[in-house]
């Protein structure tokens, strides 16, 4: 089977998480991805927290690797004209450019879609940014806890209860967001590129996405402009699609807005008394009385484990989830079955486990193809392939153009 875009050429000029996810998932379709880095490296190298794994597979950089597996790395300063004119050189030839420096950034370096255009009028020229290229905050640096986060009102729509503590992300979740989003992005630019012969320009941002990610509120919260009320377990609107703690103090969702699902709850925890309660008897009532409800479902959960819980809701069909930790999530059946944590190999390591981007293809070879580059892995390589001879590159490596 053939790969999606085995004979598409990507070159990236990118750091950190975001833009890099995207390239790692475009290197996944079969993309030949030259990730071009400063001669220091991308700055999330050796960034990430170590693994508590064996000896023989520490000092592995497994959360650069997720973002950044199946590339060519080769590095170069951009401060150096012939430095910058080998990049252009391989840009002449490539499908794609993709790049997260700010605007000025790109213009600085003829970088920006205008100065790309010329040295290739068929190519996508696509950039992700913290806040978009226009606008008072169009060269404002962001990272996902800020743009993707905080701007865009996430995270105080995750607070519990309307003074609560803002909450914290984990590491690369709006980052990861909106590297889906570049791809979708890219990809539909191919596509016309390829219709119309012509170079095309595409963009997305962390703001941008968060912003996508809440829809559903910005459908009305972008009418009325009403701030929204962030609601803490003891004020949801119904009860039966909310959050429950359980005998083993692990948690559990509910999620059945519909009116038959509230006396089916009573039921099946053993509480028939709470359906006939007078305070109880309409939506409006079991709103107002909130608080007692959800005191009433935590003692009756408080009888069995989590696990327990689950197998009696399946068994009545109700619609409900657990809320897992990362390290149950990583032994789930069900991520097994999709193989969300395929296996990899590296010459350093052996086999380790990496993530899967959240997409398959039957009649399509897609997946990880093998872990990240060093920094400058492939410099050598790359510029041989894009015509370079070997006293050129020589040069090039004197003088600190580009980096081995």
């Amino acid at each position: 089977m053939v790969a999606p875009l085995e004979d598409v050429t990507v070159v990236e000029i990118d750091n950190w998480m975001a833009s890099p996810s995207a390239g790692a998932i475009l290197a996944d379709l079969g993309a030949n991805v030259i990730k071009v880095e400063p001669l220091s490296g991308d700055p999330m190298r050796d960034m990430g927290r170590p693994a508590k794994v064996a000896e023989d597979k520490k000092g592995f950089d497994y959360q650069f690797d997720v973002s950044n597996r199946g590339k060519r790395s080769i590095a170069v300063d951009l401060e150096s004209t012939s430095g910058l004119n080998a990049v252009l050189t391989l840009v002449s030839t490539a499908d794609v450019f993709m790049c997260n420096l700010l605007k000025h950034r790109q213009e600085r370096f003829g970088l920006d879609p205008a100065g790309i255009k010329k040295v290739n009028s068929r190519i996508v020229h696509a950039t992700l940014t913290g806040y978009g290229t226009a606008g008072p905050e169009a060269h404002r640096p962001g990272y996902d806890v800020t743009a993707f986060f905080g701007r865009s009102g996430l995270y105080d729509a995750m607070r519990e209860g309307e003074l609560g503590t803002v909450p914290m992300a984990r590491p690369a979740q709006g980052d990861h967001t909106t590297g889906l989003a570049f791809v979708g992005a890219i990809l539909a630019a191919l596509r016309l590129a390829e219709r119309t012969g012509k170079a095309q320009t595409v963009e997305t941002s962390l703001y941008e996405t968060a912003i996508w990610t809440q829809a559903t509120d910005y459908a009305i919260t972008a009418v009325d402009q009403a701030p929204l009320r962030p609601r803490a377990r003891e004020n949801m609107i119904i009860p039966t699609a909310n959050r429950y703690p359980c005998g083993d103090g692990k948690w559990l969702v509910l999620n059945m807005p519909e009116e038959s699902a509230w006396p089916k709850l009573c039921e099946v925890i053993e509480r028939d008394d709470l359906v006939a309660d007078e305070r109880f008897q309409d939506i409006r009532g079991r709103f107002q009385h909130m608080p007692e409800i959800v005191a009433a479902i935590d003692e009756a959960l408080s009888h069995k484990t989590r696990d327990e819980w689950g197998e009696i809701f399946d068994s009545k069909g109700m619609i409900w989830g657990p809320v897992l930790g990362l390290h149950e999530v990583a032994a789930d059946p069900q991520a097994e079955a999709l193989d969300v944590f395929p296996d990899l190999n590296s010459d350093e390591i052996g086999s380790y486990r990496t993530v899967a981007a959240p997409m398959r293809f039957v009649e399509a070879k897609v997946g990880p193809k093998g872990p990240a580059p060093k920094l400058g892995q492939h410099t050598r390589e790359v510029l041989e392939d894009a015509g370079f001879a070997a006293d050129e590159i020589d040069d090039l490596v004197a003088e600190g153009a580009v980096g081995e």
